[in-house]
């Protein structure tokens, strides 16, 4: 019987872009599924963009949590990137990108996707 590598992702807040970038390219270059089984937000929703879509599955206890790209600067002051939420938005997938184009595109409220949406997006894990 063969195992199969997999990357469980139980809960994401987020975090810094760079070492999600380093781990999800880490993950796509070894062949590992990803298993979204809990809330992905911010940060690690760049796995839909880099991991591909034949290789990522939901649970039913996956959601999925886009905002805008910001930064903060020297003073702990939080500013809007929109260049970068830009690029962002157009490296989802088609469907994950319209679907939130639909919802008012990336700002810095948080869209959640979830539930039958998501599912009609990706697969269901076995």
């Amino acid at each position: 019987m063969l195992a199969h590598a997999e990357v469980r992702i139980l809960a994401s807040p987020g975090g810094k872009v760079g070492p999600f970038l380093d781990m999800f390219e880490s993950v796509r270059d070894s062949g590992e599924r990803v298993v979204i089984d809990g809330p992905c937000l911010s940060a690690c929703t760049l796995v839909l963009s880099i991991v591909p879509s034949n290789r990522i599955c939901v649970t039913r206890r996956a959601i999925l949590g886009f905002h805008a790209a910001r930064s903060i600067d020297r003073r702990g002051r939080t500013y809007a990137e929109p260049e970068a939420s830009e690029l962002v938005l157009e490296a989802y997938p088609g469907p994950v990108r319209d679907w939130i184009i639909r919802r008012g595109g990336l700002t810095s409220r948080l869209l959640l996707l979830r539930g039958r949406e998501l599912n009609a997006m990706y697969r269901s894990c076995r």
